[in-house]
């Protein structure tokens, strides 16, 4: 069934899409990122890319990424992480407080939604911005 899926069948409107589904291919877009950036860094054993992945992946870094991009954001991208921030969730991870996991959230729909607009250029600017928040401690 996915195998006949057209890019363009998941593309067709993010502007309307759910914040949580933006916020889940956002997820994985992040996921991926970052372990080609490991990865690229010689990181290679499982056991320390998983440590060093959650580095950047936490509901605690992604709010620190939030804040530290926040003005750097265009008022779409601001209106649509607010979308996610607001998103209602049935779950709250335990390693995080409510408020860092919706600014996860918001952080992952931003992202999502570059990516499905592909927007790519703009998602690379903010993903090394984001990079540039975590790295900075």
């Amino acid at each position: 069934m996915v195998a006949d899926m057209k890019h363009d069948d998941l593309t067709r409107d993010p502007k309307q899409l759910n914040a949580l589904a933006l916020a889940y291919m956002g997820d994985a877009v992040l996921e991926v990122r970052v372990r080609q950036r490991l990865i690229a860094a010689g990181e290679v054993k499982p056991n320390l890319l998983q440590r060093s992945a959650v580095r950047y992946v936490s509901a605690r870094a992604q709010a620190k990424i939030v804040h530290g991009i926040w003005d750097k954001l265009t008022e779409s991208e601001q209106a649509v992480l607010k979308r996610g921030r607001n998103a209602k969730s049935a779950t709250v991870p335990k390693n995080a407080d409510l408020t860092e996991y919706r600014l996860s959230t918001g952080f992952e729909a931003l992202i999502g939604y570059l990516y499905l607009l592909e927007q790519h250029e703009r998602l690379d600017e903010i993903l090394d911005e984001a990079v540039a928040c975590i790295e900075s401690n």
